[in-house]
């Protein structure tokens, strides 16, 4: 068993910046990977930053969209993960989920129950 609380999330302007954070409990030695979800009203969840977790590797991923405003990192020790979004546009609103993937799994196999990040003036 693996739990993710997430963290950070708000009302921010177009323009703006927010930090969120995904504490992870548990099983955490089971973890090869984890990244970040979200999904806007109507659409589908999409994954918009991945980062590798065990420790010495900084392998990342990131979507199109938000390539270059949006930093995945980790914290080990604490067994924590954050998303630094910066230059927030308001098509970046949209739930945002942490989620966790085993060793040797395809997809993801834990979920957080999601923050609200809402870009608007």
């Amino acid at each position: 068993q693996v739990q993710l609380v997430e963290s950070g999330g708000g009302l921010v302007q177009p323009g703006g910046s927010l930090r969120l954070s995904c504490a992870a409990s548990g099983r955490t030695f089971n973890i090869a990977r984890m990244g970040w979800f979200r999904q806007a009203p109507g659409k589908e969840r999409r994954l918009v930053a991945q980062i590798l977790w065990s420790v010495g590797t900084t392998d990342t991923y990131y979507s199109d969209s938000v390539k270059g405003r949006f930093t995945i990192s980790k914290d080990n020790a604490k067994n924590t993960m954050y998303l630094q979004m910066d230059s927030l546009k308001p098509e970046d609103t949209a739930v945002y989920t942490c989620a966790a993937a085993r060793f040797g799994s395809i997809g993801f196999d834990y979920w957080g129950q999601g923050t609200q990040v809402t870009v608007s003036s």
